[in-house]
């Protein structure tokens, strides 16, 4: 990582969102992205001065760096050019970063990182819910900013070329796709669908656990066995609340999530997965 200007130590007032082109990243340059090649991001924030510092910090790592005051500039900024990161103040003048990252969700799978005030457990909560995929809280260093973001451009390197190994795979008929209850998983493409062919949205932190709980289907899990296996992931602080991250997920699988059928409860133990995989 390249070395950080003394005048980037901290900052307070800055949220952050990772974000992911709507196509995606091209295979080709998965690879080097976090290493600072190839990617462009869009800071977007109403204070001028902490625009400034985010560009200084992402450009001395060979990040490209466009900026915008408001929320309302993001989706034209985006139809008109190809973002990798977004940057996004959790406080804007027309809007707040909240609905701007639930807009941009909806037009793309995006990786998001959410920054928030030290006691907005609710943004953070709702932020997380929208499809963040992590957070950071303010006041910040921006060497974790910067590590934040190297980490989000691995995991969407690594899923860019695992889409582009499954779209091999499926040219030669060789995808593999599980079912349970009324859902239809694809670990090759990262997707979940219900009966009806409609995607799910999830983060990459719940589709982790869930990948982990179809693979160990009717086996009780300890939270502990569940962090184990899940050592590959970048954990923000509300991540490793294995409970959380199961109630997350349970919101987006389950008919009735306080009465979950599929991931319940073992008490004193962890969890277990009661639906039966088949391919």
């Amino acid at each position: 990582m390249g070395k950080v200007p003394r005048s980037c130590a901290r900052v307070r007032g800055a949220a952050l969102v990772a974000v992911r082109p709507t196509c995606g990243v091209n295979a080709s340059d998965a690879t080097d992205m976090s290493d600072g090649h190839n990617v462009n991001i869009l800071v977007v924030d109403d204070d001028q001065k902490v625009r400034l510092l985010l560009r200084r910090c992402f450009e001395g790592e060979g990040f490209q760096v466009a900026e915008a005051a408001r929320g309302s500039d993001v989706l034209p900024a985006l139809e008109g050019r190809s973002f990798d990161l977004i940057t996004l103040d959790l406080t804007l003048p027309d809007t707040d970063g909240l609905a701007v990252a639930r807009a941009v969700r909806e037009r793309s799978r995006v990786p998001i990182i959410m920054v928030t005030g030290k006691g907005d457990l609710i943004d953070r909560v709702i932020g997380l819910e929208v499809g963040a995929d992590d957070y950071i809280s303010k006041p910040f260093h921006l060497r974790e900013v910067l590590a934040r973001v190297r980490a989000v451009l691995r995991r969407t390197a690594a899923e860019a070329n695992g889409a582009t190994a499954a779209s091999a795979r499926e040219t030669k008929g060789a995808r593999t796709r599980l079912h349970f209850d009324r859902w239809e998983l694809d670990p090759d493409m990262r997707e979940l669908r219900d009966a009806s062919g409609a995607l799910c949205p999830l983060t990459t932190a719940e589709f982790s656990l869930l990948s982990i709980f179809v693979e160990h289907a009717n086996r009780v899990l300890t939270r502990d066995q569940i962090m184990d296996l899940l050592k590959g992931h970048e954990w923000s602080p509300l991540d490793r609340s294995i409970d959380n991250l199961v109630a997350r997920l349970r919101k987006k699988i389950e008919s009735v999530p306080d009465d979950p059928s599929l991931v319940k409860t073992v008490r004193g133990l962890g969890y277990v997965f009661t639906a039966r995989v088949g391919h």
